[in-house]
C-alpha cells in the first residue's frame, strides 16, 4: 500500500500539478477573504475565519475532483493497472494506496490556510479569536476533503478518460453535498421529513462540526461514506 501511496506522491509533486493545486486554493480562498468586495473580512468587521469555511467546500468541490481524476483512470487508459495486477498487492492495498496518497495531497493543501489563522489573530482588536470554533471547522473541512477524494477515487475507478471522471466526480460531490439540503427545502418536504432529508446531506454534518462541537453521529456518518466509496472501489477493480 505504502509503495502505490509514495508512487502517486512522487507522480503528483513531479511536476507543476500538484504546486498549481495548492497555489489555486490558496489564491481562490485568499482573493474572496482577503480582497473581493462584499466578501472579505474588512468589510464583516469580526475576527472570524466563517467566510473561509463557508467558500473552502465550494472550492474543494472541484480541486478534489482535479487531484482525484486520473489515480485510477490513467492506470486503465495507459495499461499500467495489468502492472499493478501482477504485484503482491490486494485490491483493498491498492484502493487504499491511492486513496491515501490523495489525503496526503490534502494536507498540504489545507496546511498553509493555517496563516489566516494568524493573519485573523494580528487583526482582532484584543488579539483573541474562538480557537475551539476554528479547530472544529478545520476538523469538518479536512473530513469533507475526505469524502470528496474517496468520491473522486471510486469515480475514477469507472472511467480510463479522466476528463469524465473529473465530470463524473465533481456531480456526485456537489450532489452529496448540497443536493439533499436543496430537496429538503421543497414545499412536499416542509414540516414532515425535510429534517431527515437534510441529514442525508454532507453539508448537515460539516455544518455540526464547524460550530466546535465533535459529534460521534458526523464522524460515523463521514467514515460511512467513505468506506461505502472505497468499498464501490474495491469491487470495480476485482471486476477488472
Amino acid at each position: 500500500m505504502w509503495s502505490i501511496c509514495k508512487k502517486e506522491l512522487r507522480q503528483f509533486f513531479s511536476n507543476l500539478t500538484g504546486y498549481i493545486a495548492i497555489t489555486l486554493f490558496l489564491l481562490v480562498n485568499g482573493l474572496f477573504l482577503f480582497v473581493l468586495k462584499d466578501s472579505n473580512i474588512f468589510d464583516f468587521g469580526y475576527a472570524t475565519l466563517d467566510k473561509f469555511f463557508e467558500l473552502a467546500p465550494w472550492v474543494l468541490l472541484f480541486l478534489v475532483p482535479a487531484i482525484t481524476m486520473r489515480t485510477l483512470a490513467d492506470e486503465f487508459k495507459t495499461g499500467t493497472f495489468e502492472i499493478l495486477q501482477t504485484r503482491p498487492l490486494t485490491k483493498w492495498q491498492i484502493v487504499l494506496g491511492k486513496y491515501v496518497s490523495v489525503l496526503v495531497v490534502l494536507i498540504f493543501v489545507i496546511i498553509p490556510t493555517f496563516i489566516y489563522i494568524i493573519t485573523i489573530k494580528k487583526l482582532s482588536a484584543e488579539g483573541a479569536i474562538d480557537t475551539g470554533g476554528i479547530g472544529g471547522s478545520y476538523i469538518g473541512l479536512f473530513l469533507l476533503a475526505s469524502v470528496f477524494a474517496a468520491i473522486g477515487v471510486g469515480c475514477s475507478s469507472f472511467t480510463s478518460n479522466a476528463v469524465v471522471s473529473f465530470l463524473l466526480s465533481a456531480f456526485c460531490c456537489l450532489i452529496l453535498y448540497f443536493g439533499f439540503n436543496a430537496i429538503s427545502k421543497l414545499p412536499a418536504f416542509q414540516g414532515n421529513a425535510d429534517y431527515y432529508i437534510e441529514m442525508l446531506g454532507i453539508d448537515f454534518h460539516y455544518r455540526s462540526i464547524s460550530r466546535g462541537v465533535i459529534d460521534s453521529r458526523d464522524i460515523i456518518y463521514f467514515g460511512s461514506i467513505i468506506f461505502l466509496f472505497l468499498l464501490i472501489t474495491a469491487k470495480n477493480l476485482q471486476k477488472r
